[in-house]
């Protein structure tokens, strides 16, 4: 089976880490967000990757070529953009004759038994319920699991069950005709072409859908989210049973994720912290956070915090001697 990864967006929640690098190769548990969506995939039996990619696109094309030289993959270019449906319009010619097809957003981490995603001959659809379903696409399912119909961002939800951005499409063929009818007929939703509205098409031309609710879902083009898949990653065995390096003068509280080539002296790092490659921490401490490669930190406290890389915090060192009945406070 052939995987559809759109790369193609600008990542405007995540800035501005996103305005030198695609929020696609924002690093979570030491390996950008693609990396795990392209090795999730591979475990799971996925040979064949179609990247749609447009917002410094070349990036994507540079990491992939880097990190994974051997992996069957293609490269679609989509101009404009105009939004997910457009995106798959513009790769069509790459899966429209392919029996089924994957298609997984590229700023999704999914925790998922994928062998249930790629069996069965009906196109599947991943779900989970959420608090705030108006700020998604959404699905509604009959008593049998079956889907009855999806919508973009409803005003007024009928359903908590958002889709959560992996799909099966078991007719990639009806999913061609149908993103043709929207784009055909100019069917918008906010002024973009959604996958959504196409699925919906699909549904009233008598495709059968079915839902699969997943385990954990995490919309990595937001901070909090990120922070999240950041350490519900981390807290996966292969983290908690690795050996960490010695750090002079340093405490670990585990898990933590260390790139190549770190230099931390002086300071508490964890839990759940991921420290990219040459990033040198002195005096520092810092957990539930992402600190990019190359940063430089020194007298800092940094908690729930994304730190880009090649940055550089410096906070402030201060020596005291304090007499009795003494009150200082630094906090404005």
């Amino acid at each position: 089976m052939k995987a559809i990864i759109p790369v193609a967006g600008m990542g405007a929640r995540l800035r501005p880490h996103t305005h030198t690098q695609p929020k696609a190769l924002v690093p979570i548990a030491g390996k950008a967000i693609l990396g795990h969506i392209i090795e999730n995939l591979q475990a799971a039996g996925i040979t064949q990757f179609v990247l749609v990619v447009g917002y410094l696109g070349e990036k994507i094309m540079h990491y992939v070529q880097r990190k994974y030289p051997d992996l069957q993959v293609e490269f679609v270019v989509q101009q404009p953009r105009e939004g997910l449906g457009h995106a798959l319009w513009a790769a069509r010619d790459t899966f429209q004759h392919e029996e089924s097809v994957l298609i997984q957003l590229g700023d999704t981490i999914v925790d998922v038994d994928m062998q249930k995603v790629l069996t069965g001959d009906q196109t599947l659809l991943a779900v989970k319920p959420v608090k705030t379903p108006s700020l998604f696409g959404i699905a509604e399912m009959d008593n049998q699991g079956f889907i009855t119909k999806v919508v973009e961002k409803p005003k007024i939800p009928k359903s908590n069950f958002a889709l959560v951005g992996l799909y099966k499409i078991a007719n990639p063929a009806k999913l061609v005709h149908s993103l043709e009818h929207i784009i055909t007929n100019d069917i918008r939703t906010q002024n973009e072409y959604h996958l959504t509205d196409a699925l919906m098409h699909m549904l009233q031309e008598g495709e059968k859908m079915v839902s699969l609710t997943v385990d954990h879902w995490f919309d990595c083009g937001r901070k909090d989210t990120l922070l999240q898949a950041n350490a519900t990653l981390l807290n996966r065995p292969e983290f908690k049973r690795a050996q960490y390096p010695e750090f002079p003068n340093t405490i670990i509280i585990p898990p933590v994720s260390f790139g190549k080539g770190v230099q931390i002296s002086n300071s508490i790092v964890g839990p759940n912290v991921a420290i990219g490659e040459s990033a040198i921490l002195n005096y520092t401490i810092v957990r539930n956070s992402i600190i990019g490669g190359y940063a430089e930190l020194g007298y800092a406290v940094l908690e729930d915090s994304l730190v880009g890389s090649d940055s550089s915090l410096k906070g402030l060192s201060q020596r005291l001697n304090i007499g009795d009945s003494t009150e200082i406070d630094f906090s404005n």
